[in-house]
């Protein structure tokens, strides 16, 4: 067996900037809608009282990936990040592993990513401030990401101040609470969704809503009265109705299938993104395999090209 990278946190952090990984990101759902990308269902695993696994498969262009990560909420009190995990990428053609890659950094990227492709379709032409409430990992991921993407200022919201603060002054935005970071243009939740920051009353015409905290059966950060009052947009129609923040309007018969649009058809231009600059837009982010894969492919790109450096074992 040829000898294979093993791809650090940081090296992937210094392999793709926002600003790549965004175009990346974006390339993964126009050809996923095409079809030329698969994806089978993420499967999840629960280790009961710690957390859950998450194993994430797909495939495209020539190369292959499963991602294994966790969420244990617990981890922190013992030193260790809540997300953890680790991404395989093979050869799609003889199914030999070509690299090993930290699958934290790859689902931090991806999530910021995300965020700012949703907002540059679906947002007002006219967008700019940024509310970021929640500014954790993944918060500043999207919030790095949307700057890179011409967003902002911003204010960064989260019941730690020293996460806020740490985030506004690495970005020259400001600290504000919630009420502040919801009467911005474009709206990043990034929550544990273990009960909801946005309602109904908190929903304003011309607003863009990008909810990428509730991954998972339960989780909600909007609840089912703002969800149902907004233009509805997806990463995956079959995964956000059964664990994302529309699982909830679906459960209750008051969202159908008709009434979302996937974001993949939107990039593509087979659907209409924003329906008018007053509508309120959501998209609900729920996390995909497909990106994973934008993300490790544009790593090990920049690595066979000799931009990283990383460690080889062999298998």
């Amino acid at each position: 067996m040829t000898a294979i990278p093993v791809l650090s946190h940081d090296a992937i952090l210094a392999a793709v900037s926002p600003e790549r990984a965004i175009e990346r990101t974006r390339e993964a759902f126009v050809r996923h809608h095409a079809g030329a990308w698969a994806m089978p269902p993420k499967v999840y695993l629960e280790s009961p009282g710690y957390g859950d696994f998450r194993a994430m498969p797909a495939r495209g262009g020539d190369l292959a990936m499963l991602k294994w990560i966790s969420s244990f909420p617990g981890n922190p009190e013992r030193g260790l990040p809540t997300v953890l995990g680790v991404v395989v990428l093979s050869d799609a053609t003889t199914s030999a592993p070509v690299a090993l890659l930290d699958a934290r950094s790859v689902t931090a990227l991806r999530t910021g990513a995300v965020a700012a492709v949703a907002s540059l379709a679906l947002a007002r032409d006219d967008a700019a401030t940024v509310g970021i409430v929640g500014c954790g990992l993944h918060g500043a991921w999207a919030a790095r990401c949307l700057a890179a993407a011409g967003y902002g200022p911003g204010v960064c919201a989260d019941p730690r101040p020293e996460a806020a603060e740490a985030l506004a002054g690495e970005l020259g935005w400001q600290v504000g609470d919630r009420a502040a970071a919801l009467a911005c243009d474009v709206v990043c939740c990034v929550t544990p969704g273990a009960e909801p920051v946005v309602d109904v009353g908190d929903l304003r015409p011309g607003m863009h809503l990008n909810m990428l905290g509730a991954d998972g059966p339960g989780k909600a950060e909007a609840t089912v009265a703002a969800v149902v009052a907004c233009s509805l947009f997806c990463d995956e129609w079959a995964q956000a109705s059964h664990g994302g923040e529309l699982t909830g309007a679906v459960e209750q018969g008051l969202v159908t299938r008709e009434l979302v649009t996937d974001l993949g058809a939107v990039l593509a231009g087979e659907a209409p993104g924003r329906p008018q600059a007053a509508a309120t837009t959501l998209f609900d982010s729920t996390g995909l395999a497909i990106q994973d894969l934008a993300i490790a492919g544009a790593a090990y790109d920049a690595w066979r090209a000799g931009r990283v450096e990383a460690v080889t074992v062999e298998l």
